[in-house]
């Protein structure tokens, strides 16, 4: 699989990464419904063998469970992949998430993370939302730190904004930006993508899938039925009217797919890296099967008629939006 250079650091990431958000599994708020361990780690192996060279993770995920099972797949491993996780979000003894960006936090954070990925040195510590925002270069300030003491080798941000990243360059150089990404999300596009590549500062793009919607593999009867505690069952793009609008694009864009005998996840992941700012996309994966399915689209390079045919589709869906 292609490799890119994240930014002005010397880590080389494959251009697809393993991401374990639903591998934290259900019963806290932004869960993707119950995940089989077993099935966690035999994905994390799978990917592996694929030729994927990084997983990212956050603390809060599942409450710490995504690390920890991180670390049960790679234990006993001489060669390790890259790991990124991120810290920021903390909880208390009933399970309820909020931000905190205090020093003394981020160092609690970085020990607990440390400890449950069994590892001595996190490769990429990401904080994970600038909130709250006055508190951001604190954070910052206390990441440095922790770059110089040898705990984390590189410091990056998550969902930040470019006045934001302003703010805090001056402490420490940022190494990336980690931000939502898909046909169907493209905020990033106007300030933030020019901004990362001025500062010569990687990009890890996250849900290039939009969550599954893009796939192919939703209908609004699985979508209705999806575990109580899956968090897309609040998510505005899996509701009305947004649902439907959504979905007649995912119809329209199964013939460029066909056409190159690849899915639509492929397609949906192959599209988010024709950006040269992008290094790489995370992919959210629970199964084997699914990292099967998606790696694929790592060596795939969309043709200028293909990306000019997927333009018009999203300005169509743009104008049924501005219509609502």
């Amino acid at each position: 699989m292609r490799k890119r250079k994240l930014g002005w650091t010397d880590l080389e990431l494959t251009v697809i990464g393993f991401g374990s958000w639903a591998l934290g599994g259900g019963g806290w708020k932004s869960g993707w419904g119950p995940q089989d361990d077993e099935e966690s780690i035999a994905a994390i192996h799978r990917a592996l063998d694929l030729g994927i060279n990084w997983i990212d993770t956050a603390a809060v995920y599942g409450l710490g469970h995504s690390e920890e099972i991180i670390a049960k797949a790679l234990r006993g491993m001489s060669e390790k992949p890259i790991i990124a996780t991120k810290c920021g979000l903390v909880w208390n003894e009933k399970g309820e998430v909020f931000g905190c960006l205090k020093r003394d936090s981020i160092r609690k954070e970085v020990e607990d993370s440390l400890r449950r990925l069994e590892v001595e040195v996190i490769d990429l510590y990401q904080i994970h939302w600038p909130d709250p925002d006055p508190d951001i270069e604190e954070a910052w300030s206390t990441m440095a730190d922790l770059v110089k003491e040898g705990k984390i080798r590189y410091a990056g941000v998550s969902n930040f904004n470019v006045e934001q990243m302003k703010r805090i360059e001056k402490i420490h150089p940022i190494a990336s930006l980690q931000p939502p990404y898909s046909m169907i999300m493209r905020d990033i596009e106007k300030e933030i993508l020019p901004y990362c590549a001025e500062k010569n500062m990687g990009v890890i793009v996250y849900s290039p899938m939009q969550k599954g919607l893009l796939t192919g593999k939703f209908t609004p009867e699985r979508v209705k039925n999806l575990p109580p505690d899956d968090h897309r069952r609040s998510d505005p793009q899996f509701n009305e009217p947004l649902l439907s609008i959504n979905l007649e694009l995912v119809e329209k864009l199964k013939p460029i797919a066909e056409k190159h005998g690849r899915t639509l996840a492929q397609l949906a992941i192959a599209w988010v890296l024709r950006r040269p700012e992008v290094t790489a996309a995370i992919v959210g994966t629970r199964r084997p099967s699914q990292i099967e399915e998606t790696f694929p689209a790592g060596d795939w390079e969309l043709a200028a008629e293909d990306i000019e045919a997927i333009e018009k589709l999203l300005q169509e869906r743009e104008e049924k939006i501005k219509n609502l």
